[in-house]
């Protein structure tokens, strides 16, 4: 299968698109931002990720990558787009899915292959395929409980598991897991990931690939939720949780991981809620996690605001304060799901300081801070009255560079 469509072209789609053609398919990819489609076309990206852009640049030159408003028919279709939440009770949204299967579905023929990659709760491929059976017709598609039987378009479930800031390396390095709705299906997308994969493509099916992908995030989430609530014990019995860890993982069975301002980014901060809205009753560690993780930027802003009243108790009337990180994890540009942002944002609210932002991976503030001031980490601890680290950027692992202010740090024992 040469002719690959993929829809979306933001994190996960854009590095999978250009993968393919790097390897020697002919790529379309298909995304709603013209801005984005714009800038691919001229051999650029629109995202931070280190190495990508030679190989987009390569891939346009060639005229193996093309990006566009519309899809055209292709061998097989990759579908990476966003699946957020519909309200603030964590609903899932398949809308973006279902605007893919509307623009698909005139353009399958029999013997296509379709690739969900979105993260999704379990189910979703199911549902793709009858949005898509509803608009075709006169073409069969598979199902789940008939692993064997033959249809005229085969579909599978494949998520991605890679690293920002490593996605180049780890889109073809790690193992894959492809989740077919068929047999046949399990092996025709094998084959499409064969082209640039090395490492190993895991058979099963596309229940058990959706439910993989989540389970992989929530167990990541109850880690880090484990590290968060220590550090908060910590700071209540005044103990340098740093410390505490450390001298914990000298045990050879005990390996904690490291607290920080909450968790953030489009999977651990979202995947888990997909298994808790479909099992409320039965998803109870899950959920505790996430209720930790997302409770921490709270507890974030009380220390901040600790800080505050400190300062103006020795005749500072308005302190300045600047948070150093906003991306949801080190040495990115993604904002998404980020506590960061949200610590930001609600300082913002409070206006019971000057809030500085410190973010050296972005140009410009995203519209929810607006109203804040982005700064260099010079002229950050140049004003500072206090600083708080809220993400371990390589900028910041140098403590000489953050001056005499005071260093609210929530992320290291720096």
């Amino acid at each position: 299968m040469k002719n690959i469509c993929v829809f979306g072209l933001g994190y996960i789609g854009l590095p999978t698109a250009a993968m393919f053609a790097h390897h020697g398919a002919n790529v379309v990819g298909v995304d709603v931002n013209q801005h984005a489609v714009d800038t691919i076309n001229q051999g650029k990206i629109h995202i931070v990720e280190p190495g990508l852009e030679a190989i987009v640049k390569q891939a346009v030159d060639n005229g193996r990558l093309k990006a566009s408003l519309t899809p055209v028919h292709s061998d097989a279709y990759l579908i990476a787009v966003p699946t957020p939440f519909k309200g603030d009770d964590h609903t899932p949204d398949l809308s973006y899915i279902h605007a893919v299967s509307k623009a698909l579905a005139p353009l399958l023929e029999k013997g296509d292959l379709v690739i969900l990659e979105s993260t999704s709760p379990v189910g979703a491929t199911e549902q793709m395929v009858e949005w898509l059976a509803e608009a075709r017709p006169d073409l069969t598609f598979p199902k789940y409980h008939e692993p064997d039987n033959e249809a005229d378009i085969f579909v599978a479930y494949c998520p991605e598991r890679v690293l920002p800031g490593k996605v180049v390396e780890e889109l073809i390095s790690n193992d894959r897991i492809i989740g077919g709705m068929t047999k046949e299906s399990t092996k025709k997308a094998q084959e499409v990931y064969r082209i640039f994969v090395e490492g190993q493509l895991l058979a099963t099916n596309s229940r058990t690939a959706e439910m993989a992908k989540l389970t992989e995030n929530a167990s990541r989430d109850v880690s880090i939720a484990f590290a968060n609530e220590l550090s908060i014990i910590s700071d209540k019995l005044d103990i340098n949780v740093w410390e505490l860890i450390e001298l914990a993982n000298h045990h050879p069975r005990v390996n904690i991981l490291q607290p920080g301002a909450g968790v953030g980014g489009h999977c651990i901060a979202v995947d888990p809620w997909f298994i808790v809205n479909q099992n409320p009753n039965e998803a109870k560690i899950i959920r505790a996690a996430r209720e930790i993780n997302d409770s921490k930027p709270d507890w974030v802003i009380g220390k901040i605001n600790a800080e505050i009243d400190k300062l103006k108790a020795q005749g500072i009337e308005k302190p300045t304060v600047a948070l150093l990180g906003l991306a949801f994890k080190p040495n990115i540009d993604d904002l998404r799901e980020s506590p960061a942002v949200n610590i930001a944002q609600k300082m913002l609210e409070a206006d019971n300081a000057n809030i500085l932002l410190v973010e050296p991976n972005i140009n410009q503030l995203p519209e929810k801070l607006a109203a804040g001031n982005l700064v260099s980490l010079e002229e950050g601890v140049k004003q500072a009255d206090v600083l708080v680290v809220l993400v371990a950027h390589d900028e910041f692992a140098d403590k000489s560079l953050l001056g005499n202010a005071r260093i609210l740090n929530v992320v290291s024992n720096i």
